[in-house]
């Protein structure tokens, strides 16, 4: 059967001497396995839309598991993210979120617009770990993980101006429950209003954020545990973000 649809590159893995597979995401069908024969040849016509994060409308014949690329035409390249390691290493990260944390062939035109907005605000130069933290959110939600922010995860009274937070609990804490659990963190209230404004966010209306580093640490310690504890996925392209980031920390303090 012939499809035509618009779809995000989430995967690329080389096959053989010239091919390609491709894994795209798309609203209506979710994940799409697609072989892409010659996309490795500088000179295929296939070659441009077959790159990673590439956002194009597909034309591929599918009888079985795996369909195969006919024709494709790309409607965002993302050619300057390709080319910012920096900016690329949180957008591999994105990408890598929908690839293992959505089942097969489950679409969402939520995510999809999320992801693709994402992609978009992080090539212009809007903060990427903001970015990323709120797209987080978005499959954590979609997962059934979503943490508890605005009652007590334990008894369900409203938090006031406390701002106990247990990970394993999976949310925040009032002050007469906090010492029954153990685990249980102290957050900057300016974080927990962070955490609830990234929960509720469309990325699609991310303006200009001005976070302190001390704040933006403590938010990403934060998600990192949570998302370890909740999710459990070693994140391949996580690793290679923190590298980078680390690189970048070190160059600019051996400035100073």
């Amino acid at each position: 059967m012939l499809y035509k649809v618009e779809g995000i590159v989430i995967r690329t893995v080389d096959y053989g001497e010239g091919n390609k597979i491709i894994v795209i995401y798309t609203k209506e069908m979710g994940k799409q396995s697609i072989m892409a024969r010659g996309a490795k040849k500088l000179k295929s016509r296939l070659s441009s839309i077959t790159q990673l994060f590439t956002y194009a409308e597909y034309t591929y014949y599918k009888k079985g598991k795996m369909g195969t690329l006919n024709d494709g035409e790309a409607i965002r390249s993302f050619h300057d993210l390709n080319l910012d390691i920096f900016k690329s290493t949180y957008a591999a990260y994105l990408v890598e979120l929908v690839d293992r944390m959505m089942d097969e062939h489950e679409g969402s035109s939520y995510i999809f617009e999320q992801l693709l907005a994402s992609l978009e605000f992080i090539e212009e130069g809007k903060d990427p770990q903001i970015i990323t933290h709120i797209f987080e959110m978005k499959m954590l939600e979609l997962a059934g993980y979503s943490p508890v922010l605005i009652e007590c995860i334990a008894c369900g009274d409203q938090l006031g101006d406390s701002s106990f937070f247990s990970v394993t609990l999976g949310g925040t804490l009032c002050y007469k429950c906090k010492s029954k659990e153990q685990n249980v963190k102290k957050i900057n209230i300016r974080s927990l209003k962070l955490l609830r404004l990234f929960q509720e966010m469309n990325i699609r209306r991310l303006g200009k954020i001005n976070i302190s580093d001390p704040i933006k640490n403590e938010v990403k310690l934060l998600m990192r545990d949570f998302m370890d504890t909740h999710v459990n996925i070693n994140w391949k392209s996580r690793y290679v973000m923190d590298q980078i980031n680390k690189t970048t920390s070190n160059h600019l303090e051996q400035k100073k």
